[in-house]
């Protein structure tokens, strides 16, 4: 339905000759309001108390005070004005291509034609302009006037084809936590500063006759000539934002893709640039980085993760190892439980380690996928442990937040144990300190919900950044297990040292068994064990091995000083 059509439109005619005014006013009053002037400093006054209300101008460009052009050299300098048709209205015909230069869109020679072909001419431009005023909305960002995302990408086409001997490089320009920003100074403050580098990016498109985009809330893409000092535009953005906010309240990063990857389309460039972008997340020390062929393998590789999933769990390629955990509370150190670690041997990448390809399935969904395949292998391994020695040894499995948030969790962990004759106090489930932060009270909950059905929970990488007195008082757990960049460092820092302390005797406070993970040599070894620390796990007793290795290790009875 075309909206339009349910007004009136409103035209001015500003003309010298009385009689041309009556005979153009009688023709147009049939279907638009009309409103008269004979002069220019008049038809230039009601155009500007009448912004957005005008549709066409009628201009004589013989008027008295300020001529024709004049009017419409006036118009053009102001924005509004400028985009409201002019039809000139001219009997000679050397005033038409001075006209078409300021913007005139059509004429009427004097003798008018019929009533009929002037009703056309008028109609037509008024619907062009409409129609182009309708494609200007989308065409531009109403906050920032940079180019839609959509338009942007059709319009560097097109720069890209009538340059073809210019290199060009596609530039990926965002915000860290934008949205604070908007919390802490409200939203209008937060259109400043999108505003202000949006400026910015207008300006340097300008400079090397690019064009600027804004992709989505807090992101811009930026097409310009290639030049290596890329720190130029960013300095420039940076400089303008620090007039507006404290340096460590935001901070701008910047990917590039060069345009010497001739071979990719425009879209793909700026993925490629969003890519490198995307890179300085967790990087505080560079503020862009530029897309290269390293960046490139490794997109590449992730891309080949995730769509290999599927066929890699069909085709067994994945494999479940463990590690042993050991007791080094008496005398002797004794085998107490195993912890079950996944690897992958990928037909062209080789032996992959977990850390790998599990943060690829967390941020992709597929964490699930992996986590259920592990508890399912780890849990039919217990069964077959138990039925060839006889005695269960508790075997841990990870837990991923994603799991956490599965109503159905306990009962398919239920369902997996009670399949394969075990009992859930022996299937141990880590759960990452990290998750508590995403939402305490589901997870407080989960946590319940598993132990009351009999399971028991240890908090993996305790310290790892996210621990607290407050969640150790809250979340019921059965032990805390040191986050292994502790480990590392207890030997030669007497500060790690004593956080490994303080975090041992907390646990001791609670009640709970400490774990230690990563322990590779005799005198991390000693030093946990001198500090009270239960159960150690780590390359100094064994790296994560096969279930026929498990086997014969718990053959033999262990029972020297190691």
């Amino acid at each position: 339905m075309d909206n339009t059509k349910d007004f009136r439109r409103s035209i001015l005619v500003a003309d010298a000759k009385a009689a041309d005014r009556k005979i153009l006013s009688e023709i147009l009053s049939q279907q638009y309001d009309v409103i008269q002037t004979e002069n220019g400093s008049e038809a230039l006054a009601i155009l500007r108390s009448r912004k957005g209300q005008i549709s066409l101008l009628l201009l004589d460009l013989l008027l008295p005070e300020i001529d024709g052009y004049a009017v419409m050299e006036s118009m053009i300098k102001d924005g509004e004005l400028a985009k409201i048709p002019v039809i000139a209205l001219t009997s000679e015909k050397s005033a038409e291509v001075k006209s078409l230069q300021l913007a005139a869109v059509d004429f009427l020679t004097n003798p008018f034609d019929t009533p009929e072909v002037i009703l056309a001419r008028v109609r037509h431009s008024i619907a062009l302009n409409e129609q182009t005023k309708l494609i200007q909305s989308t065409e531009r960002d109403l906050l920032t006037h940079l180019y839609t995302k959509e338009y942007f990408f059709e319009y560097a086409k097109q720069l890209q084809e009538r340059n073809p001997n210019t290199t060009m490089d596609s530039l990926a320009i965002n915000l860290t936590n934008f949205h604070l920003i908007n919390e802490i100074y409200g939203r209008n403050f937060g259109n400043i500063i999108l505003q202000t580098i949006a400026a910015d990016i207008t300006q340097l498109a300008e400079e090397s006759e690019g064009i600027g985009c804004r992709y989505n809330a807090d992101g811009f893409f930026l097409y310009m000539a290639h030049h290596w000092n890329y720190e130029k535009p960013l300095e420039r953005i940076q400089f303008h934002l620090s007039e507006l906010l404290k340096e460590t309240e935001i901070h701008v990063r910047m990917g590039i893709c060069q345009g010497t990857f001739r071979s990719i389309s425009i879209e793909q460039s700026f993925d490629r640039a969003l890519y490198a972008c995307n890179s300085l997340r967790e990087n505080f020390t560079s503020a862009f980085a530029v897309y290269d062929e390293k960046m490139h393998e490794e997109e590449v590789r992730k891309a080949r993760i995730l769509s290999d999933f599927a066929d890699a769990v069909e085709k067994r390629q994945f494999s479940v190892l463990y590690q042993p955990k050991y007791n080094i509370h008496g005398e002797f150190p004794v085998l107490s439980s195993l912890e079950a670690l996944v690897s992958w041997s990928h037909p062209e990448f080789g032996k992959m380690r977990p850390d790998t390809f599990i943060p690829q399935f967390e941020k992709n969904g597929l964490i699930q996928k992996m986590d259920k395949y592990v508890w399912k292998e780890a849990a039919c391994q217990m069964r077959k442990w138990k039925e060839l020695h006889g005695t269960t040894i508790p075997v841990s499995v990870n837990v991923s937040r994603v799991d956490l948030h599965d109503p159905k969790i306990v009962d398919y962990l239920l369902q997996i144990t009670k399949e394969n004759d075990i009992d859930p106090s022996q299937f141990l489930l880590e759960i990452t300190e990290s998750a508590y932060i995403d939402d305490n009270n589901i997870l407080v909950e989960t946590v319940k919900k598993l132990r009351e059905a009999g399971f028991k929970v240890e908090m993996d990488d305790f310290g790892s950044g996210y621990s607290s007195l407050n969640m150790l008082a809250t979340l019921p757990i059965d032990a805390i297990k040191i986050d292994i960049g502790f480990i590392r460092k207890i030997i030669y820092d007497k500060k790690t040292m004593y956080l490994v302390n303080v975090i041992i005797g907390i646990a001791k406070e609670f009640g709970i068994p400490c774990i230690a993970e990563g322990v590779e040599t005799k005198e991390q070894l000693d030093l946990l064990k001198n500090a009270g620390c239960e159960i150690v796990q780590g390359y100094y007793f064994s790296k994560p091995i096969s279930p026929e290795e498990i086997s014969e290790l718990r053959k033999k009875a262990i029972r020297q000083d190691i």
